[in-house]
């Protein structure tokens, strides 16, 4: 499994709510896109209808997660310290997507922020900013 996206699907399989939310990874170049097919079970309020903001919160935690797996080679999947979710609008009954970007990685903390989005990656429906508690790897040379 030398394949980081292999790897990375691996990893997001043994998360039951990953599953359930059916959440895959797309990777182009050093760019990881997080991908979550629309499903009538992730419908929160069914009038608009609208995705649940549960939803797209832990969608965007796991994209983090996937994020600091690919890019920092941790020893073991990073614990959430904390996070904090801007719900900018509505997420429609259509594929979401997200983009993580670590903004920085200390000893034992990691600070990242997410956007996810629909249509238009610029118009963005929720964002998160978040810290994790993380085990690098052995140091890089």
């Amino acid at each position: 499994m030398s394949d980081p996206v292999d790897s990375i699907q691996a990893s997001l399989a043994r998360i039951p709510y990953a599953r359930f939310l059916g959440l895959s990874i797309e990777l182009h170049g050093d760019e990881m896109t997080a991908v979550l097919p629309f499903g009538t079970h992730l419908i929160g309020n069914p009038v608009l209808p609208a995705i649940h903001g549960g939803v797209l919160g832990a969608f965007m935690e796991m994209t983090a997660l996937a994020q600091l797996l690919i890019t920092e080679g941790q020893a073991r999947q990073p614990r959430v310290i904390d996070v904090s979710i801007e719900y900018l609008r509505s997420g429609r009954p259509l594929t979401t997507y997200a983009r993580a970007e670590i903004k920085k990685v200390g000893r034992r903390i990691a600070n990242v922020h997410v956007e996810a989005w629909q249509e238009q990656r610029a118009a963005p429906i929720a964002a998160m900013r978040g810290h994790f508690l993380v085990t690098p790897t052995e140091p890089k040379s």
